[in-house]
């Protein structure tokens, strides 16, 4: 069930601040999958589409893709203070339960069931990384252009092991040319 139109009613700052505090405290491996899941179903602020342009635009920007895009939500649905109470939501427990698993790992980490606990935990987060990115490449258009660009990415920063800076900052150039070229 495509969903055509976010949510429009004002949405409170608090609300914001619980709901990327739940977005964060359930992001273990990886936000993403949970952030879509969150704003797109559970709340419905935004549609898929404007999830993956956000999100689009949130990769391009500095910084980490997922504090970007709660600041973006934030200010598009409270203004500044909005985005002020969702990075305080997106930041604040997620730092607590970082020093507390430091603390423990400090102490444990060497433990060879704690190493096999953390094998798991890695193949379970790349899982939902996957199925995010399979959620999400749904909404784009069925065209091979796109889709040559995302192989290209892929086998220059996962199989060549190139920076992920000169990858983008090749392959970046050559789709927005390609795009243009495709509207006229």
């Amino acid at each position: 069930m495509e969903q055509t139109e976010s949510h429009k009613a004002p949405v409170s700052r608090y609300e914001l601040f619980l709901t990327f505090s739940r977005i964060t405290l359930s992001g273990f491996g990886g936000v993403m999958f949970w952030a879509r899941r969150s704003l797109v179903e559970r709340e419905r602020w935004l549609t898929e589409r404007q999830f993956v342009e956000l999100l689009t635009l949130g990769q391009l920007l500095p910084g980490p893709p997922g504090l970007n895009l709660t600041v973006m939500v934030g200010y598009r649905f409270g203004g500044w203070t909005g985005a002020a109470a969702a990075v305080s939501g997106f930041l604040v427990w997620p730092c607590l339960v970082v020093i507390g698993m430091g603390v423990l790992y400090q102490h444990y980490g060497a433990v060879p069931q704690v190493q096999r606990a953390l094998a798991g935990m890695s193949i379970v987060a790349a899982a939902l990384l996957f199925a995010t990115f399979i959620k999400m490449a749904k909404v784009l258009p069925p065209r091979w252009r796109p889709w040559l660009f995302v192989m290209l990415a892929f086998v220059g920063v996962g199989v060549l092991r190139w920076p992920l800076f000169w990858v983008m900052g090749a392959l970046a150039p050559l789709a927005l040319f390609a795009a243009w070229k495709e509207k006229e």
